[in-house]
Order: structure tokens, then sequence, then C-alpha cells
């Protein structure tokens, strides 16, 4: 990408903790705030169909035990994904990646899609959801793909090749750079403490966008911003103004 095209702050999860994450209320609220652009976690259910969910099981945000891709679309359509929050969103139920797309879509906002396989459908997962995102932003400004399984970024790749895609990154082992530039991503999104001169120089040097998770102070901000970032993902909404600088 000669020109990024994603506004510098990302609202983690639709909105942070100020909503049930990973729910189309979530990023309504997010919207509020005038944030352009959100991350979401999607996987797939039992009969392939790709939604938002952030753990392999359901316990911590849907009360359900049990892993997630056991069950079929119709079952998971159904658990309140909004009730442990707080008693204002009981109800709230898990969303499609098409309820989002339509949600990004009509809004004008961009979307970054972490890949988020349960462990063993990496694979089937990156190719899904990439098909899907490819199918559901056809002609739209395209999502960007991550995440840390470099088998669902390969698939993703061999499935949409068109899309871009951003290596996640929570620590630097051996080889990270090669492995972004090998699955000719146009990014790498990694843990916010990670970034230094250093690390800088490199992805500068293969001209691979930088991004960072989860920055919610504005110290740690105003440090990425001078490294020059191109993007900070934030669970406080509330606190950074999306379209003024740090």
């Amino acid at each position: 990408m000669n020109l990024w095209p994603y506004p510098f702050w990302i609202a983690h999860r639709g909105a942070g903790k100020l909503a049930p994450e990973n729910t189309l209320a979530a990023f309504k609220l997010g919207a509020s705030y005038g944030y352009r652009a959100f991350e979401c976690d999607v996987k797939l259910s039992r009969d392939g169909v790709p939604f938002l969910l952030h753990d392999a099981d359901l316990k911590r945000t849907t009360g359900q035990h049990g892993i997630a891709s056991d069950r079929n679309w119709n079952e998971l359509s159904t658990l309140d994904a909004g009730g442990w929050h707080s008693p204002s969103y009981a109800g709230e139920p898990l969303p499609t990646l098409e309820t989002i797309a339509r949600f990004c879509i009509q809004g004008g906002h961009c979307l970054n899609i972490e890949i988020k396989p349960t462990p063993g459908d990496e694979a089937k997962t990156g190719q899904e959801v990439a098909s899907a995102a490819a199918r559901l932003w056809s002609g739209q400004s395209a999502p960007l793909l991550s995440s840390f399984q470099v088998p669902a970024l390969v698939a993703a790749q061999r499935s949409a090749p068109g899309l871009p895609r951003a290596l996640l990154l929570d620590k630097l082992e051996a080889g990270w750079l090669q492995t972004a530039l090998d699955l000719q991503c146009v990014a790498v999104v990694a843990r916010h403490n990670l970034f230094e001169e250093t690390m800088m120089s490199e992805l500068k040097a293969t001209k691979l966008q930088a991004l960072a998770y989860t920055v919610n102070d504005a110290d740690t901000a105003k440090r990425l911003q001078s490294l020059g970032l191109a993007g900070l993902i934030t669970d406080s909404v509330d606190r950074f103004i999306p379209d003024r600088s740090v």
C-alpha cells in the first residue's frame, strides 16, 4: 500500500471496555465517540459462519460452557453476549462478520479483522474469513486481515490475495520480519512496549507499516506517535479524540 488508508486511532473490539466487546452495540458506541476504524476478533462456528468472539471458550462473555466452534450458528445466535458486561446490554447477541461488514460499509468505517481461530482450525479459519471478507467488502475499502497464527495468514493469502494482511506479534522472535515479508504483509501489529527505534528502522526499511495494541495512556501514545507508527489500537475510546493528535 503506497498510501495508508486507515485512520490513526482504532477502537479495540468496538469500544474497548465501555460496552460488551465484539458486539454491534460496541461498534455503535465507538462510532458515537467519533471512531472511524475498529478492530475485532473473528472465528468460525461449527457450520462455517464467521462471527465475532475473542475466546475459544464461551464462558467469559456469554456465561455458557464449552468451545464456541463446537456449536452451529443457529445456536450461537441465541446467546446473550452482553449481560456479562452490564444489565443495560443484556440480550445483546454475538454478531456475524456480515452484520459488522454492513455497519462498517454503511458508516464509511474501516476494519481490522483479527483472524482468531480455535486451536486446530487455523488454516480453515484463515481461508473462510478471508473469503467472506473479500465477498462482503467487494468494491469497498478493504479490511485489514491480521493474525498471530501464521497458518491462518497463509490460508488467507491463498484465499483472498487482494486483501491486505498484517502479522500480529506479542513478542519478537527470530525471523519475525522475514515472516511478515514472506506473507506479503502490509503491516506489523505488535504489543506497544515492543516498539523502539531499531524495530521501527527495520520496518521502515521494508516499507511495512506499524500498528500498536493496546494503547490506553497518553504518554505511551505520544511515544509511539513520535516513532512514526501508522495506528494505535485503544480501549480508551472515551479518552482519546480520534480526529486529533495525541
